[in-house]
C-alpha cells in the first residue's frame, strides 16, 4: 500500500492583518526570503496598486511580494532589516 501525503492546507483568508501575512509569508518561505515589518511597509509604500484596504492576503500579495523583494539589492535588504 502506498503511503498517502497530508495535504497542507492553503490560506483563503483574505483579511490578513500585516503581522498575520509576515507570520505565514515567513512560514513558507525559506530563510533567504525572510520577511520583517519594515519591508512589508516599504512594499505596500512602493507598490500601492495592489492594496484596496488594509488587508493583505497571502494568495494575492505574496507571489508579488517576493518579486519585488527578490529585485532588491543586497544593501537595501540589510538596512531594512537594521530598521
Amino acid at each position: 500500500m502506498i503511503p498517502r501525503f497530508k495535504k497542507v492546507q492553503k490560506s483563503t483568508d483574505s483579511h490578513f492583518t500585516k503581522e498575520q501575512f509576515l507570520e505565514e509569508h515567513n512560514r513558507l518561505s525559506p530563510a533567504s526570503f525572510r520577511a520583517t515589518i519594515s519591508l512589508l511597509s516599504r512594499f505596500k509604500i512602493e507598490k500601492p496598486l495592489l492594496f484596496k484596504n488594509d488587508y493583505w492576503s497571502v494568495d494575492k500579495l505574496r507571489r508579488p511580494f517576493i518579486d519585488w523583494f527578490s529585485s532588491l539589492g543586497l544593501g537595501k535588504k540589510d538596512e531594512s532589516k537594521d530598521k
